[in-house]
């Protein structure tokens, strides 16, 4: 215990001695809500044209909710699905496009997991504890970040609008289940940097995963069913440290501990109170920015490195069965900006990746498999006219196993001062490299021709301002088609190439208003039509997906929140027999969450909020049962 302590209280110092900011003349300078995903710079979101979504601070604050799927769930084009409770497999899609098409980056790290059957993120184990933004950019986007990001790139920062001086904020919650969390954050930020250094931990008794036990169904019979208990222990820090115009250094860390019961899968699926996970997950990333010529040439230098090590027991009629995953990441990574003009910048930039996964399991069939791919890109960025930002963007990639592919992007925005009306559209190509899993599976699945996935869309949209700009509204439509698309083959026992074209369309609308100084309200609405080469949709993507979220403040130091979410016309896709699938629809529902906040004093709040109030009986896979309603009381305090 006294190492543990003595370790946080090294990293808290760590955090203050690098106390930051950006010079006080930079921040007299108001240029509107800035994004950095769609550039890969600080950048106004005025200025930019694909479409991007920002879940802030005072949003995760006013909900109060553990996990940043929490809040994922609530950005239109959306939708996530797991089997089962807390930290279950969860499977989330933007855009009708599932989660190996999307990048996630946290505090500038790539956490997709190596050893998966393909290549992607983790998303259960990320709480939401000391996470300051989210950002969701859509559209493709590989010429910027490479591969996977064919529907978009979620970007997490935990040091974000960080205010000047030395904040330390506690929290803690406890509620159904046996759910308990805690968090401690500590913030701080002085004329020259900014550090944030969070810890946070939650542990869950949980619920069945399997909606059946082979005899009665769970309402009729639950006490039949064991309980998929979850834990999650989880640290993150990041720093930045400017030494004078010309240089600044900056780092950012990430650890996460978790363990979960997990039931047999299948339709449906059986109790299992044997069946257990572990993950911990280590992630690190430094680097240097150079600036040149008073400025107007920006460099950036990184490195970042990510490790997974995962244990699987499994105890049924398929086992017992027990296999370690270890995957690991290496990037370096160089980027660029110079501005001819105050009209016209160039940025530029190169990176290296190389992937490894190690398998062992009790089958004998242990593999190390590894593979790398190189990219060099640029980026155009005009403003031709006042008001009208546009960017063309080029990249090309070589990897070890498949050798080139090049990507390229169009985006335009234009801002109408007069009408407060801003127009965006973007156009881009991306690609999705096969896994080490689907290039090298044992047993002989694997599968070493395949060639990347590849994908064209693009949105248009229109974002208006009203009421002197306390609602703001948006509409957008967007494409995406992926072909080559890589799949099981149950015919040749192995992963192979697809013919034909995948195809998602839709539209987003969005409201956000500011109605009165009691009363915010948010509204949404996502419309994804998704076609396969055999005229079938896509699996757990919603028809149609609805939001509403009001925020009333009653009285002084009171506040209450209320969300309704519903989700209309969504498909599973089961195989009751082995190389058998059946597509069958899932129930529509209707989701109630609420918290009521009291605050005693500017900086502390106590509160209760419940989730699925109405207790709803729904499904987000077909056979896996879904948390009922619930109720957690918590309070944060800052200091």
């Amino acid at each position: 215990m006294g190492n543990s302590n003595a370790f946080i209280h090294g990293l808290a110092v760590s955090a203050l001695a690098l106390t930051v900011a950006a010079p006080a003349s930079a921040q007299e300078i108001d240029i509107g809500e800035v994004v950095v995903t769609p550039n890969r710079i600080p950048t106004d979101k005025a200025k930019v044209g694909s479409k991007v979504e920002k879940v802030t601070k005072e949003e995760i604050d006013r909900q109060s909710k553990p996990t940043a799927l929490d809040y994922l769930a609530a950005v239109p084009g959306i939708h996530v699905a797991s089997p089962g409770g807390m930290g279950q497999e969860a499977s989330i899609s933007m855009r009708g496009a599932d989660k190996k098409y999307i990048k996630t980056l946290f505090n500038g790290i790539d956490i997709s997991d190596p050893t998966s059957t393909q290549v992607q993120t983790s998303f259960q184990h990320l709480m939401a504890g000391g996470i300051r933004s989210i950002e969701v950019l859509k559209g493709s986007q590989s010429t910027l970040y490479g591969s996977d990001a064919v529907a978009g790139v979620i970007g997490i920062s935990t040091i974000e609008g960080i205010e000047p001086g030395v904040e330390h904020e506690v929290t803690a919650e406890y509620g159904s289940r046996n759910t308990a969390r805690g968090g401690y954050a500590l913030t701080a930020a002085g004329e020259n940097g900014k550090a944030a250094f969070t810890l946070n931990g939650l542990t869950t008794d949980g619920i069945s995963a399997a909606r059946t036990n082979g005899a009665a169904p769970l309402d009729l019979n639950p006490a039949r069913l064991e309980a998929d208990g979850y834990r999650n222990i989880s640290g993150t820090f990041a720093g930045e440290y400017r030494f004078n115009d010309m240089f600044s250094v900056f780092g950012s860390a990430l650890m996460i501990n978790s363990s979960g019961d997990f039931d047999d899968s299948g339709n449906p699926p059986k109790d299992n109170n044997l069946n257990h996970g572990k993950s911990r997950q280590l992630a690190g990333r430094a680097g240097f920015n150079l600036d040149l010529l008073d400025g107007r040439f920006r460099n950036t230098f990184s490195a970042q490195m990510f490790n997974i090590d995962r244990d699987l027991t499994i105890v049924s009629g398929f086992g017992p069965f027990t296999a370690n995953y270890v995957g690991t990441r290496q990037k370096a990574d160089y980027q660029g900006a110079f501005d001819f003009t105050d009209w016209a910048t160039l940025q530029f930039g190169a990176d290296y990746e190389r992937q490894q996964a190690d398998v062992t399991d009790n089958y004998g069939t242990n593999t190390s498999d590894d593979f790398s791919i190189a990219g060099v890109w640029s980026q155009l960025s005009l403003k031709p006219v006042e008001n009208l930002t546009l960017t063309g963007a080029y990249r090309h990639d070589e990897h070890s196993v498949f050798g080139g592919y090049g990507t390229y992007r169009f985006s335009g925005a234009y801002v109408v001062p007069d009408w407060d009306t801003r127009f965006h559209a973007s156009f881009g190509t991306g690609f999705r490299a096969p896994s080490l899993y689907e290039l090298y599976a044992p047993f002989g699945t694997g599968n070493p021709t395949l060639l990347p996935e590849e994908s064209i869309g693009f949105d248009v949209g229109v974002e208006r301002k009203w009421f002197d700009g306390r609602l703001t509204t948006d509409l957008t439509y967007f494409q995406l088609d992926t072909q080559n698309l890589i799949d099981y083959s149950y015919a040749s026992s192995s992963y192979e190439q697809t013919t034909g074209v995948t195809r998602r369309r839709g539209i987003e609308a969005s409201a956000n208003w500011a109605a009165t100084e009691w009363l915010d309200l948010v509204a949404s609405y996502t419309y994804t039509h998704t076609e396969q080469p055999d005229g079938k949709p896509r699996p757990r993507i919603p028809e149609h997906e609805f939001l509403l979220s009001a925020t009333v403040r009653p009285a002084e130091k009171w506040s209450v929140t209320a969300t309704g979410h519903a989700v209309v016309g969504v498909t599973d896709r089961i195989s009751p027999t082995y190389g058998a699938f059946k597509d069958v629809p899932l129930k529509d529902y209707f989701l109630l969450d609420a918290k009521v906040a009291y605050q005693p004093t500017e900086k502390t709040e106590i509160y209760l909020r419940g989730e699925n109030l109405l207790n709803q009986k729904y499904e987000l896979v077909k056979g896996y049962g879904a948390k009922g309603a619930s109720v957690y009381a918590g309070f944060k305090a800052k200091f």
